[in-house]
């Protein structure tokens, strides 16, 4: 198991020399962040972020991400030279050291929450999702927005993008999908860089956009549209987890061999389709997070790992769920729980 730390480069409140400061991480997970979805990253900003994390005796093997373009997902206009600029990606940061690439093919919204700072009763505050606040916005007419949207376009962009997607369904977003990896695998293999899908955040459908990386029956589907080793997963446990009727230990046998990066955070049921995020601790939430790293290490995983997202603790400000404190602690527990149960299978 190697572990990593998520890192959103300069402008970043934690910085490289303090994610360097924690025992157990050797690498960090970053991107180029300032090209456009679509767009062929520079290799000077390649070199950029992986000369500045050898710099603090750090890894840079995983990317996350390279956003897929909407016009990928939704197969129109120019989506065949966008998927060769995809390509080039691959081929670049094969050049420069990168094993792993996460990605999603999520429509529109990469990821929701209804609250950015939910107040904890330790004094602690965290990521929170809650169907019921999201069910009472319509993105096409309403003036307020959520978390997750608003970030990433203009009112405009969004309801013209949204309208795009109306005729898109499930079946026709799997074809697409399906047509996106017949394109980018082969790369993959041919560059030996992993591709590892991260699973929709929440696991369900918004705002009538098609989610199809959902639950076991999804990931099944997903890894036969490709049988190769470098067509994987992010296995991300908050987001697979989020639902209660997914069952992460069978789901990570069932993936077995396909798992190349791995997303843990402990999340606590407040209500149907609602949750917060929580400490990594199985005790603090309602996922087995000790039975997630078991079913982890009898499956014979030995990739990339990141504490994903953590409550912003002792004062910090930041970019919600990605303060320094509580991930350091979530990757030090993690951490023990691999040492541990490796020592005990051996």
């Amino acid at each position: 198991m190697k572990m990593t730390f998520r890192w959103y480069g300069d402008n970043d409140n934690v910085k490289l020399n303090q994610i360097r400061q924690i025992p157990v991480v050797k690498g960090i997970v970053s991107a180029v962040y300032d090209v456009p979805a679509g767009e062929v990253w520079s290799e000077e900003s390649i070199l950029k972020v992986k000369n500045a994390a050898h710099a603090q005796n750090l890894t840079f093997e995983v990317v996350e991400s390279v956003p897929v373009h909407e016009n990928i997902k939704l197969k129109t206009d120019n989506y065949d030279v966008l998927i060769d600029n995809y390509i080039e990606n691959i081929k670049r940061l094969s050049k420069h050291g990168v094993k792993v690439i996460c990605y999603n093919f999520m429509p529109v919204f990469d990821w929701l929450r209804s609250e950015m700072r939910k107040e904890n009763p330790d004094g602690s505050n965290a990521l929170a999702y809650d169907e019921k606040t999201v069910l009472k916005m319509n993105p096409l007419t309403s003036t307020l927005s959520l978390p997750g949207w608003d970030e990433s376009y203009t009112r405009e962009e969004l309801v013209a993008l949204l309208k795009k997607y109306e005729h898109t369904d499930e079946e026709k977003l799997w074809e697409n999908l399906t047509y996106f990896l017949g394109r980018i695998i082969p790369a993959a293999e041919q560059y030996g860089v992993k591709m590892a899908i991260h699973p929709d955040d929440p696991p369900w459908g918004i705002f009538g956009l098609p989610r199809i990386i959902t639950d076991e029956k999804s990931l099944v589907r997903f890894l036969n549209l490709y049988p190769s080793e470098y067509n994987g997963v992010t296995f991300c446990t908050g987001s697979w987890g989020a639902a209660e009727s997914n069952n992460l230990t069978n789901m990570i046998k069932v993936a077995k061999g396909r798992v190349h990066f791995v997303h843990i955070r402990n999340i606590k049921y407040t209500g149907k389709r609602a949750f917060e995020e929580t400490a990594h601790p199985t005790d603090c939430g309602s996922l087995d997070i000790y039975g997630i790293v078991k079913a982890l290490v009898q499956t014979g995983f030995n990739g990339y790992v990141r504490p994903d997202h953590g409550r912003m603790i002792w004062g910090e400000e930041g970019k919600p769920g990605y303060g320094l404190y509580d991930r350091a602690l979530g990757a030090m527990y993690v951490a023990g729980l691999f040492e541990a149960l490796q020592k005990e299978l051996n």
